[in-house]
């Protein structure tokens, strides 16, 4: 599944729309490209030390869970059971979308349409399908739906085009560093023909195989907070490729600027303490964008004084 979108038209087109968070300004890939191919800035090469320390796991890459969305909509139990387990033991999973989802085949449309318009189009039905997926994620936390759904009942939501150059030195360079989601849940769509999403589970790295017409679905530093650590928002990172560049497209759900947000009071008990304090959204957003991607540091923030673990890190 592709949007088949040409990358310098869409940087262009994304440049003139504001985030709605200011992040610490990284070079133009494109331009790094344009400047020099072959050399790649010291910033973005991994020292002998990390190199030491990966562990890949491609075997586990089978077992990353996929849940049929159909059934998710229709409440059928055993789904919203692979989801609980998909929220707990990975922190990921893959989804498939409904085959009379025509709005993903975009590539008629971008003969006559501009970029701009294209994922408008594309954003408006992942939202539609993230409603879906939040209305299964409320089901699982034991909550009503108007409780989870009222914090985003003026969602923020944050699109960006990840693009990977080819790279010829990709066991040496990361496309993107470990990092967890500050959102509720990030939604991506990968290309289908090549590899570069990696999620830590069980100390280890596992790629994500795209699997034809699936948004990759995770859960996000929110969902983390409101479970009280129940679900994990796990490290990822993306990976380079030698021949091929990359391109992914990811939707980030939030909740709305003002929101509260805090572990559900039914998370906690005598067995289970609070781990997390009450925080402001935006500013737990603001504060996170201000770091540098280093794994789940960014969740402290949030972290009770009391707690000496970082629930969550896998």
């Amino acid at each position: 599944m592709s949007l088949n979108v040409d990358v310098e038209e869409l940087v262009t087109e994304m440049e003139e729309v504001p985030t709605f968070a200011p992040s610490i300004p990284v070079p133009n890939v494109q331009e790094i490209v344009r400047n020099n191919p072959l050399q790649v800035p010291q910033r973005y090469v991994r020292s002998n030390e990390e190199l030491e320390k990966v562990n890949h796991m491609p075997h586990l890459s089978s077992e990353v869970p996929v849940i049929d969305l159909a059934l998710l909509s229709c409440g059928n139990k055993d789904e919203l059971l692979k989801l609980d387990v998909a929220c707990k033991e990975w922190g990921f999973f893959q989804s498939h979308v409904p085959p009379d989802t025509g709005n993903f085949d975009f590539g008629q449309k971008l003969q006559r349409d501009s970029c701009r318009d294209v994922i408008e189009a594309y954003t408006s039905e992942v939202r539609r399908v993230s409603k879906e997926i939040q209305s299964s994620l409320s089901e699982i936390m034991e909550t009503q739906k108007h409780v989870f759904l009222g914090l985003h009942k003026e969602s923020l939501e944050g699109f960006r085009v990840n693009y990977y150059p080819p790279c010829n030195t990709p066991e040496q360079v990361l496309g993107l560093s470990p990092h967890s989601d500050t959102s509720t849940i990030t939604l991506l769509m990968q290309d289908d023909d090549i590899n570069g999403l990696e999620i830590r589970h069980k100390g280890g790295w596992v790629p994500v195989t795209p699997i034809s017409d699936a948004l990759v679905v995770n859960v996000g530093d929110v969902i983390q907070i409101l479970t009280n650590g129940r679900y994990k928002s796990v490290e990822h990172r993306a990976v380079t490729n030698k021949n091929k560049k990359r391109i992914s497209y990811a939707l980030f759900v939030c909740p709305e600027d003002d929101a509260e947000v805090e572990p559900l009071d039914h998370m906690i008990d005598a067995q289970n303490p609070k781990l997390y304090q009450k925080v402001r959204y935006g500013d737990y957003l603001r504060q996170s964008m201000k770091r540098k991607m280093e794994g789940k540091t960014h969740i402290d923030v949030a972290m009770l004084e009391h707690s000496d673990t970082r629930n969550g890190n896998n």
